[in-house]
């Protein structure tokens, strides 16, 4: 933190001003001595980016009064990937192992929207096939079960409830194992791919998915019996971060921090995709505009989630996960193995045994890339956190001309300083982990 007041002792003079290193034990000390000089210079307070209550490599630079934060601002760019910039230089499939990466913690959003507007594109979106759609949605609503027991875990962390974090954690990885069974891998899929899904789903995967409903609706309630009526729970989050309909409109907030202002916009209800509009679910809302309501949200979110993964379960009818053009339908015939890695023998066996054409178009489809129209479009999901859109442009080419992601917590970070200027200084880090920013898809 910085001062521009006569020093005192164990501060340092900077450039900008005197600057103090201090932890949590020395911080009423400091607050005291500059209050008793009575100077009406602020204390700028930088907590981060490393900061573990900043949901990663998030910097806020943060002007007080006492305890009073009167200006806030947030500080990007520590985690600049360059994922925009290298998807112009893979082919529209290698696409999928980049996007995948951006938010970290909902890697099936990421591919979704981005494999929604390849196959806008190419004019394929209703060939992808139901088994393909209906997997999709599957992956993308435990996803979501996955990115909001992180955010309740680690706001809960954050608060010094450390069995909402362990709880938390513990489900999430529920999760993963079903994504591990599925996809081989817990993150960073890469497994929705344009024209549908790099394999189906393995034997075994159906009743795997019927424990996990099963399971995870009682584990859910286990949230409600530890928070949502525990009077210091509430206490700490009612009323912190606060932001209403107009202000949430204003900064393009989506997600749970518009509707608990109490508007159900929701893109699977508003903008249907993957043939959401088919399914029964219900989009929760509250009126407090607070850090609670959002955390009543989720929870609710959670429970829409398993309804619409049951019917999921129902729709599984047997069929092709890929779409029939081989010209686009790569790598549709590939298998993995129990590493999460490995070509299917039989295929390789087919097109190197029986057919040279079939080998020449696979070895040309795997290294160049197939072509898509020249064109752009703009494709929207509902993630976790918001409206994720990705709007790409192609010029005809096997690779993207441009591929830009409007990230919601990049957008509902802006709400930063809205929800905590003029509140108390301690109040920042609810705040912030009722936005449930990821840095991966900030700095993308």
């Amino acid at each position: 933190m910085t001062t521009h007041a006569t020093r005192p002792a164990g501060a340092r003079e900077t450039t900008e001003g005197t600057v103090y290193t201090v932890t949590g034990g020395d911080w009423d000390g400091i607050a005291q001595e500059v209050a008793e000089r009575g100077d009406d210079e602020k204390i700028i307070v930088n907590m981060g980016p490393q900061h573990p209550s900043t949901h990663g490599v998030l910097r806020l630079i943060l002007e007080i009064d006492g305890e009073t934060v009167t200006e806030a601002r947030a500080g990007i760019g520590y985690l600049h990937t360059g994922i925009e910039k290298n998807l112009e230089y893979r082919t529209w499939t290698q696409g999928t192992t980049f996007v995948t990466r951006m938010d970290y913690l909902t890697p099936f959003f990421n591919e979704t929207a981005y494999c929604l507007g390849v196959e806008k594109l190419l004019g394929i979106t209703d060939d992808v096939p139901d088994r393909a759609s209906v997997i999709r949605v599957l992956l993308m609503e435990i996803n979501r079960l996955s990115s909001h027991f992180v955010a309740i875990a680690t706001g809960g962390m954050e608060l010094g409830a450390t069995t909402v974090m362990i709880y938390g954690f513990r489900d999430r990885e529920l999760c993963l194992d079903v994504f591990e069974l599925i996809t081989g891998l817990r993150m960073n899929h890469a497994f929705i791919r344009p024209g549908g899904l790099a394999q189906d789903l393995p034997p075994g995967a159906v009743d795997a998915l019927r424990e996990f409903v099963t399971k995870m609706r009682k584990n859910i309630d286990e949230y409600d019996k530890l928070c949502t009526g525990n009077p210091v729970f509430k206490a700490r989050l009612k009323d912190v971060g606060y932001l209403d309909l107009a202000g949430c409109l204003a900064l393009g907030a989506t997600g749970p921090i518009l509707r608990s202002a109490g508007l159900p916009h929701d893109l699977r209800k508003a903008a249907p995709y993957c043939g959401y509009e088919t399914y029964d679910f219900e989009v929760p809302t509250t009126d407090t505009c607070d850090s609670f309501g959002r955390f009543v949200l989720r929870l609710e979110e959670m429970r829409q989630s398993l309804r619409i993964v049951e019917q999921c379960i129902d729709r599984l009818e047997p069929g092709p996960v890929m779409v029939a053009d081989k010209k686009i339908a790569w790598p549709a015939q590939l298998a993995q193995g129990p590493d999460g890695m490995g070509n299917s023998l039989d295929h390789i066996k087919n097109i190197m045994g029986t057919s040279m054409e079939a080998l020449i178009h696979h070895f040309k489809l795997v290294t160049e890339g197939f072509r898509v129209p020249p064109g752009q479009v703009y494709t929207a999901v509902e993630s976790p956190k918001g409206e994720l859109g990705v709007h790409m442009v192609s010029d005809g080419g096997t690779r993207p001309y441009r591929v830009h992601f409007r990230d919601p917590s990049f957008t509902n970070l802006q709400s930063m300083a809205a929800m905590c200027e003029g509140g108390m200084f301690a109040d920042v880090i609810v705040a912030v982990a009722s936005i449930d920013p990821v840095m991966g898809g900030v700095d993308r």
